[in-house]
């Protein structure tokens, strides 16, 4: 009996999407590393390769909608 994966979302983790491994930087095909580890996934390389830039620029959006909330109170 194989046992399934899943991401950190819950869904079944897919071997043909891609991930991105912070501890080192690399992108895989199928999750390689752990989950306290891994971002993903992704549908291609390119996309798990930005996964830091992406993870960056969706903080910053948030943290400037929090600064409008504060200034709007």
């Amino acid at each position: 009996m194989t046992k399934e994966r899943f991401s950190d979302d819950g869904d079944p983790v897919s071997e043909d999407q891609y991930y991105f491994d912070t501890r080192t930087g690399e992108v895989s095909k199928g999750p390689q590393s752990a989950w306290s580890s891994r971002m993903g996934p992704y549908p291609t390389r390119e996309a798990a390769a930005q996964a830091l830039e992406l993870a960056r620029a969706r903080s910053e959006a948030w943290d400037e909608e929090e600064r409008e909330r504060e200034r709007e109170k």
